[in-house]
């Protein structure tokens, strides 16, 4: 049985590729709202529609689906910004309306990503009493956490399910980009139909090492181990990367960390991270691109078509030029992005220590 995926605050369709490389499943609609990544999803689901602004769905009138996935806006639980948290008038309090999707269709699977900062950040919900009930900072109480909030949301629906953590360099990826990834099922699944999920399940062999899920035939690590402590990894790709090397010595001055595009223009070689870059191009499955590209006054800059294979996506994925975006738009959205094999590690993960669960 073909599942039905919705997929809200879809980006370049990170999450939806994960489950489709795991599951036998098909995008039946999405929701994207930035026109870039929007042309991005348009150009691989030209017949899928685009639902736009998730403020504005009439959920009930939407086309029922199996399974929902979304990474809801990272700006402010991210250690990068501001850290307003996920409270009222955020745009990482979107996260709400996937909630009302979740409680509208009642999925048999529902898929959250974010990042780290969604540990740490603050959140209020609609199971306290009154804002901050859980705990104020000030009063160094306990304090309701973004991460917790999406579980406590997802249990006052009715749902179970469970968090993981991982890291880009977990499945062989160059860079470290941790994310969290929240997966649950309904909590009578066994009536609803996650047996049915979990058998559909494309497994690869088990490590009878540690027992670690291999999400490809060719025996990679999905989770668990660590990389050796020598591996020197690359800047992750940020959503604000200006493709020059400007400012560089002022954010070295500063103490601010070194950016991707920073990297590849000063080294001009791999250096210290030859070994990083050769175990990932084994990973994703093919050699890395250079990383620069001639700009318009003949300078090295960062190049799309490198942060792509960064982020372990098929050539072209986003920066073919048929898809009609500019290489800023590449940039940004590549940056916003979800590496798929991390989703899909995780999502194998769960399905795995579900079957063995109910064993």
């Amino acid at each position: 049985m073909t599942l039905k995926i919705g997929a809200l605050f879809a980006g370049y369709g990170g999450l939806d590729m994960a489950v489709m490389d795991v599951l036998d499943a098909r995008l039946a609609w999405y929701a994207e709202f930035d026109k870039a990544p929007a042309k991005v999803m348009a150009h691989h689901h030209p017949n899928v529609p685009n639902l736009w602004d998730v403020t504005k769905v009439d959920w009930s009138a939407v086309e029922s689906v199996d399974i929902i996935t979304g990474g809801s806006p990272c700006q402010d639980l991210s250690h990068a910004g501001k850290r307003k948290g996920m409270t009222d008038g955020t745009r990482s309090n979107l996260w709400a309306e996937m909630r009302e999707a979740i409680a509208t269709h009642r999925p048999r699977l529902v898929v959250w990503e974010n990042v780290r900062g969604a540990g740490s950040a603050e959140a209020t919900s609609s199971m306290e009493q009154c804002p901050r009930c859980v705990g104020d900072p000030r009063d160094r109480g306990p304090v309701l956490r973004a991460l917790g909030r999406v579980v406590g949301d997802l249990a006052d629906l009715g749902y179970v399910g469970r968090f993981y953590g991982l890291r880009a360099t977990d499945v062989g990826g160059a860079h470290g980009r941790f994310r969290y990834f929240v997966i649950a099922s309904p909590a009578d699944a066994n009536t609803s139909g996650l047996g049915a999920v979990r058998d559909g399940a494309r497994w690869w062999e088990s490590d009878p090492g540690g027992g670690a899920v291999r999400d490809q035939p060719t025996g990679r690590r999905a989770h668990g181990e660590a990389p050796p402590d020598s591996l020197s990894l690359l800047p992750m790709p940020s959503a604000s990367e200006n493709g020059g090397n400007r400012d560089i010595e002022h954010r070295r001055a500063a103490g601010s960390q070194m950016e991707l595009s920073d990297v590849v223009t000063i080294e001009h070689e791999w250096r210290q991270y030859v070994v990083a870059i050769r175990r990932a191009e084994l990973a994703v499955g093919r050699p890395a691109p250079s990383p620069t590209e001639t700009g318009p006054k003949g300078k090295p800059r960062l190049s799309p078509a490198f942060v792509e294979w960064l982020m372990m996506l098929p050539a072209g994925h986003v920066t073919n030029p048929a898809i009609g975006i500019t290489r800023n738009e590449q940039l940004k959205a590549l940056g916003n992005g979800v590496v798929p094999p991390q989703a899909a590690a995780a999502l194998r993960a769960y399905l795995r220590d579900e079957r063995e669960a109910v064993a």
